[in-house]
Formats: C-alpha cells, structure tokens, sequence
C-alpha cells in the first residue's frame, strides 16, 4: 500500500486509496481525511478529473486552518484516545445534527486517531481512523506506526499537488490565468457525460469581445493585453462554482454551465455582458504620430462583449459525446455570429 501510494498518479487516486483501500488494510471503520485548500487547488484538480469533491465520502476541503489548527496546536504528533462527539464529530461527517447518518456515527465510534499531515513544520490535512472498540485506540498506544503513516501520506499529498500544478500549467492560458481550449474539450466532454447520465441541462456561451482589434491599433498591444485579463477575470467572478471558462483562442472565450437551464443560463450571461460594459479600463494615451514625443497620461476607455448560448441537446443516449461537444460548441457560436450581426453587446440564444 506504500508502493501505491507513491505511485499515486493524480490526487484523486491518492484519496481513493487513503480513504477505501486503507480502510481495508487496517479493518478500520471509520476513515475521513481533510485537507487545507486554501488556493482551491485540490477542488480544481477533482474537478478535471471528472469528480466533486462533494461526492467523496469522507473527505472535506478546508478553505480556513482553523480547525486544525485548534485540533493539534503546536504539537502536530497523532492523538489517540476516546471519541469526543464536539470536538471529533466534524472529522467524521457527524457534526450535521439530526441525520440519520450523523446520528449513527457519532453513537458508533468508540475511539479514534487523529494523524495531523504536515509540511515542512506547516500542517496540510488531517487523517483520521474511528473504530467503535473503545480500546482500539488508546492514549498510551505507541504510535511510530501511525507517525511513519502521517509522514509518507503528506509527502505523498505534496508530491500529488505538485504533479496536479504541472498538469495544470499545460491546460492554462498563461496572458489570462483562465483554462485554455486544450482543457476546455476535455471539461466538455465530461459535462456532457455527467448531464446526460443525471440528466441536468448543460450550458455553453461563447464570447467574444467587440472590436477588439481597434483597442490594439488605438492604444497598442499592452492594452490589449490587459483587456483580454480584465474580460477573463470579469467573467470568471461572475460563474459559480463548477462552472467552467476557457479562453478559446484570440479574444474568445468559452465557457460551461452545468445544472443550468435556459432562462438561468441567459441571466449569467446577461450579468456577465453587463459588467464588462459597465468596467472602465485605461491606457497610455494614443499617439498617432509615430514622430512625436510619449505624452503623459492615461485614456479612460471601455469595451463590450458578445456572447452567443445554446444548450445541450436531447437525443439519443447512443450519440458519441466528441460529436455532441462539437455540435453544443458549434451553436453557441452561431448564436454569437447573430449578436455580431444584429449589433453586438448582446446575448443570442441559438433555439430562442
């Protein structure tokens, strides 16, 4: 099981393996782990693999150190001892009082081991095991077991992000900081399986920003440049969680909306037109005589963006998933060649 933790290829593996198959291997029945995920790292790495975080039995992403922080203080060494329904509870998705599954939890568990994961003397996560033998784990238990545990998983964790932020680097737009269309085409594909197989509506907007070429020729690439930051960093504050964007090449983006249907999908792309019609930018002020002086001083000036939707079509379960994405992408930009048509700065629906 060290071996295959080592060999872990993904953080989602390395989870799978931290929280079924060591459950298996120590015949422990209760096994959580948590995870500090400040910069949502770990979050967008179970995304592209195709999972929620929230689908994943004992796990929890941590946005705060504060609990772990007040669970091990300064001593990050494994606690052992009987289970504490305030203090433990949360550890093992016992804290949500009144269901069923917290209810049964918190009566079962007898005693538990809590491994704090750290990094270079900075905790990173939590594993913990909960046995209902109250004598499983004692106070006065060794535990160099356990420490070689906790040491091996965070190195492993670190080694996991690590790998999860190479692979990331080649699936990003590095002028923007969003996804790139190399990422995009496989995102699709998986929310294309995912609405399917729950059968959700799926959303995509293409858009593109107005006469983007003129902002490059008045105030000069940099400008442009930044425009093209300021657009993708617009959009992205206005999508939920689960929501994916993409820049799809030159000044297009793209973006994804699972779970949600026409009307609620038009009402994020309408917010998103609005805000970036509403954002002022600046640059250095044009000079058109390639002779003169640099003058001092910064333009005020703003752009608008076309968006054209469509949503996820209802056919036939047989139909490849390459083909629907192509189609699904493929309406949402002639939607947009409409809004261009009919005077930009607007959101066209394809099937409206």
């Amino acid at each position: 099981l060290e071996h295959r933790l080592i060999g872990a290829r993904s953080i989602a593996e390395l989870i799978r393996l931290l929280l079924d198959e060591y459950k298996l291997a120590f015949g422990v029945e209760f096994v959580t782990l948590a995870l500090l995920d400040l910069e949502l790292e770990t979050t967008r790495a179970l995304e592209a693999d195709g999972r929620e975080d929230a689908k994943w039995a004992g796990l929890t992403l941590l946005q705060s150190p504060l609990l772990l922080q007040g669970l091990y203080g300064q001593q990050l060494q494994p606690r052992l001892g009987p289970f504490d329904a305030v203090a433990h509870g949360p550890l093992f998705n016992a804290g949500a009082a009144g269901t069923a599954t917290a209810t049964a939890t918190a009566t079962t568990i007898g005693s538990v081991a809590l491994l704090p994961l750290s990094r270079h003397g900075e905790l990173i996560g939590s594993l913990h095991f909960g046995s209902p033998d109250p004598q499983r784990y004692d106070s006065a238990s060794g535990t160099q077991l356990l420490e070689r545990l906790a040491a091996l998983v965070s190195v492993c964790l670190e080694s996991a992000l690590n790998l999860e932020r190479l692979k990331m680097a080649g699936l990003t737009d590095v002028l923007t900081g969003v996804h790139n269309r190399r990422y995009f085409q496989h995102r699709c594909q998986i929310e294309i399986s995912q609405a399917r197989r729950y059968q959700y509506p799926l959303a995509c907007l293409f858009l593109d920003i107005d006469k983007f070429k003129s902002v490059n020729d008045s105030y000069g690439h940099p400008a442009g440049d930044e425009v093209l930051r300021t657009v993708g960093q617009v959009i992205q504050c206005q999508l939920r969680a689960g929501d994916t964007i993409a820049r799809y090449g030159g000044e297009e983006f793209i973006v994804l909306l699972p779970r949600a249907p026409a009307l609620h999908a038009r009402e994020i792309a309408e917010r998103i037109r609005s805000s970036i019609a509403d954002k002022t930018l600046s640059a250095a002020s044009p000079n058109t005589d390639p002779d003169a002086k640099p003058q001092a001083g910064n333009t005020a000036f703003g752009v608008t963006i076309s968006i054209g939707l469509s949503m996820l079509a209802n056919v036939d379960a047989g139909r490849d998933q390459e083909l629907m994405a192509e189609r699904l992408v493929a309406a949402s930009d002639k939607a947009l060649y409409r809004a261009k048509q009919e005077g930009r700065n607007r959101v066209v629906y394809e099937g409206a």
